[in-house]
């Protein structure tokens, strides 16, 4: 990403999950591991390890942002029905996000700059499934993780640390 887009991403709005409008720029000077999650997929234990990641570098300038998507036909219809099953399921304490689409026409605009960033096989493009990770560093760099990948991988955790603030 160039220093341009990264300026941009931080300025498309979303919406939280009360109705509300934010954007990455309330975050500035954080790092960022955006994740489009859904309460019915078989990678949803990932929740508790962003969680963990949340206790232990949110104090320190780390932040989780979890857009629920049920573009995979696997996450619940109601806003209400996911807030309470990230919470009560999981103890999730990071903000959930508004319902979004991050693949195709109607993508939500945020995740149609997250897609142009590339993984670690330099592959770029559609959301390939639940609990896809962007970290986005305070520099405005993003690094891409497949959904495969643990949230607390020695990778993400390693560019975590490396970009904390302070």
């Amino acid at each position: 990403m160039t220093s341009e887009t990264a300026t941009d991403i931080r300025h498309i709005p979303f919406t939280t999950a009360d109705g509300g409008q934010s954007r990455l720029a309330d975050y500035a000077g954080k790092v960022l591991l955006i994740v489009n999650v859904a309460s019915r997929c078989g990678l949803a234990p990932q929740y508790e390890q962003l969680e963990q990641l949340k206790k232990t570098y949110g104090p320190r300038g780390f932040e989780v942002l979890a857009f629920p998507s049920n573009q995979f036909l696997q996450e619940l219809s109601k806003m209400d029905d996911i807030l309470e099953y990230c919470s009560t399921t999981w103890g999730v304490t990071f903000p959930v996000f508004d319902k979004v689409k991050v693949n195709g026409r109607s993508a939500a605009p945020l995740y149609k700059e997250l897609k142009k960033a590339a993984d670690a096989d330099g592959k770029a493009g559609r959301v390939a499934w639940n609990f896809e990770k962007f970290l986005v560093l305070p520099n405005g760099e993003i690094q891409r993780f497949r959904p495969q990948m643990r949230p607390d991988d020695p990778a993400i955790v390693g560019l975590i640390e490396a970009n904390l603030p302070g």
